[in-house]
């Protein structure tokens, strides 16, 4: 498994890319925080620019585009601005498409319960923390920090940590950039949902090279997933140290939104002109 620092880059480099497509028709899943958009402090203004929005649009007339996100599936819907791309929220438990409408995995009830208790006993233990965000999902609840003082973060933490500890066959916790999510103690990921898109779309055959870009620690699922089968670009600039060394499962690298876009374009332009010839 390659450290990120090692991994080529898919846009300067797109030969690359074209050798690892081998020819295969593409098929984009993508995350959105981080990879279609910038993380911002308050999750409410990741809101995807007109240039990427267009960049994606017509992406989405020469491949399958499917949007894949920790957010819940209407919210991501909203910040995009579009109705006609397949969305896959809450890590995949909450599926929209164009053709099918809306297709949820369905948790127990005592799932949902647990969450719902999660929830309030973070709003209510951290309610005085400034800067502290609550985040309520359909199948989980987000709490942000990255705007809380470094001498309160642990006060987050430590809340984070006694939910668990009471239920601990029932509730995980997974981490990303500055925040902690609770969510059910459930075999369902980005990886699997990708590859239950995949399925469901008539996009796991041979033909199709799946291609998974991501940015934080819960694409890894995605990444590791289509290890062998698809490619998976991991965004993020080799630059920054807290991820430059941390190792992978993706096969190449973006440095940033900016360069997801002309990554887009790109490739876009490789497909429609391949098709015109």
């Amino acid at each position: 498994m390659p450290r990120i620092s090692e991994l080529v880059n898919a846009f300067t480099q797109f030969d690359t890319f074209e050798q690892q497509a081998a020819g295969r028709r593409v098929a984009i899943f993508s995350d959105y925080d981080g990879v279609l958009t910038p993380i911002v402090d308050r999750p409410e203004d990741a809101v995807i620019t007109p240039q990427m929005g267009a960049s994606v649009r017509r992406l989405s007339t020469a491949c399958s585009v499917c949007i894949v996100s920790g957010r819940d599936r209407e919210v991501v819907q909203e910040l995009m601005g579009v109705d006609d791309l397949v969305v896959a929220g809450s890590h995949g438990f909450d599926i929209w498409s164009p053709s099918a409408g809306a297709i949820e995995m369905r948790m127990g009830g005592e799932h949902k319960e647990l969450i719902e208790q999660a929830r309030d006993q973070v709003t209510e233990e951290l309610s005085g923390i400034d800067g502290v965000l609550i985040e309520p999902k359909l199948t989980s609840v987000a709490v942000h920090y990255r705007l809380v003082s470094p001498q309160e973060q642990k006060t987050v933490t430590d809340c984070v940590e006694r939910i668990l500890a009471a239920h601990p066959d029932s509730l995980k916790v997974t981490p990303g950039k500055m925040v902690l999510e609770i969510q059910p103690k459930v075999e369902w990921d980005k990886g699997r949902a990708v590859l239950y898109l995949m399925e469901r779309l008539g996009l796991d055959g041979p033909d199709v090279v799946p291609v998974y870009l991501g940015d934080d620690i819960t694409d890894e699922h995605a990444f590791s997933a289509l290890r062998g089968r698809g490619i998976g670009i991991f965004v993020g600039t080799a630059d920054d140290p807290e991820v430059a060394d941390r190792h992978s499962d993706a096969t190449l690298r973006l440095d940033s939104p900016d360069e997801v876009q002309r990554f887009f374009d790109r490739l876009a332009s490789e497909l429609i002109d391949g098709d015109d010839r």
